[in-house]
């Protein structure tokens, strides 16, 4: 049997979906990104409200797993993945606060503007320099849910980076290990022409 992918099933769409606040703008820069490095189908979808119940009191945060396992449970539609967008404060109990998250495999990932809009020293970036955070942000989250892992590669895409200072010296692309398990990963979900293949 070879690898040929079945012409009656259905491409993959990935859905972006804008919660709360945050800005129509940059669900459609990550819609965009993710159509041309990832060469899927993307839908940005109208705004929803942030489940409440994700909101930890004590830490003024919102608790990442917590909001991934609401949007898991919401009626969003068939999408292959999910990328939900938030201007808020996200956090797991291990860390102070993170800029998305993923479940590994999963089919919700989360990315946040909050801490993307300021440098370390407090001063405010230009606009295009947050959108292009999110969207590697985006892109890396992405990559978690088609089941890669950190990169040791800090050019990658896929390379943890705990800061925006960090973010910022990542490249925009993938290096050639995660850029093979992705268009393996897609293949397998009926993606034609994968990521440049």
């Amino acid at each position: 049997m070879t690898g040929t992918t079945d012409p009656n099933r259905a491409a993959p769409v990935v859905a972006v979906a804008p919660f709360g606040s945050a800005p129509l703008i940059a669900a459609n820069v990550i819609a965009a990104h993710v159509s041309g490095y990832l060469n899927l189908a993307v839908e940005t979808l109208p705004p929803m409200e942030i489940p409440p119940d994700a909101l930890d009191e004590r830490r003024l945060q919102y608790n990442a797993a917590t909001l991934i396992q609401a949007i898991e449970a919401m009626p969003i539609g068939d999408y292959f993945k999910i990328i939900a967008l938030f201007d808020v404060d996200l956090f797991i109990p291990l860390f102070t606060h993170v800029f998305g998250e993923a479940r590994q495999n999963g089919r919700v990932a989360l990315a946040s503007l909050f801490r993307l809009e300021s440098h370390m020293d407090g001063s405010s970036p230009p606009a295009d320099r947050v959108l292009e955070r999110v969207a590697k942000i985006a892109l890396h989250e992405l990559g978690h849910l088609l089941n890669l892992l950190h990169c040791d590669d800090d050019r990658c895409l896929m390379h943890f980076s705990g800061g925006v200072e960090t973010l910022d010296r990542t490249a925009f692309n993938y290096c050639r290990y995660c850029r093979t398990s992705l268009r393996r990963a897609l293949r397998s979900h009926g993606t034609v022409n994968p990521i440049g293949s």
